[in-house]
């Protein structure tokens, strides 16, 4: 498969949180594959229903976490970091990327400016340029994930 990506773009993550809830500018809703949330409660031993609420008509999407009620943060998101970090969603392994297709089919990573990682080339916090490598790794985690790749528009 063949797809665009942003060239010259950087990134590293400061652990700002923003992309694990609710900031003044935007709703985000951290959706779930059935596999993100089973391997989720497994590894939390919870019950999807305890952490996720089941959506109706967002294939490939099927739950969307809860969040708190206080700071609208994600329900995993302590002290700015994620508590299931090595089993996190595939939405937020993407972020602050998403993959769409266009109409002809053609695939493409758009990046949202929203977060302040991007652009980060201090090498001290791990910026670096991503290139094709990084993005083609993308690519196969959601062709894994869905047996295909699917639009991943939706969500963070």
């Amino acid at each position: 498969m063949d797809f665009d990506y942003p060239l010259d773009i950087g990134f590293a993550c400061n652990n700002c949180g923003i992309c694990c809830g609710d900031t003044l500018k935007k709703t985000r809703r951290v959706l779930l594959l059935n596999s993100d949330a089973e391997r989720i409660a497994s590894h939390t031993k919870k019950a999807i229903s305890e952490f996720a609420v089941k959506l109706e008509k967002n294939s490939p999407y099927v739950y969307e976490i809860k969040k708190k009620p206080k700071n609208g943060k994600c329900l995993f998101h302590q002290n700015n970091h994620c508590s299931i970090y090595p089993h996190r969603p595939l939405i937020c392994k993407f972020y602050p990327f998403k993959l769409s297709a266009d109409e002809n089919g053609k695939y493409m990573f758009k990046v949202t400016i929203e977060c302040p990682g991007v652009f980060c080339l201090d090498t001290l916090k791990g910026g670096e340029i991503l290139g094709t490598h990084y993005f083609r790794g993308l690519f196969v985690l959601a062709h894994a994930a869905l047996g295909s790749v699917a639009d991943f528009s939706n969500g963070s």
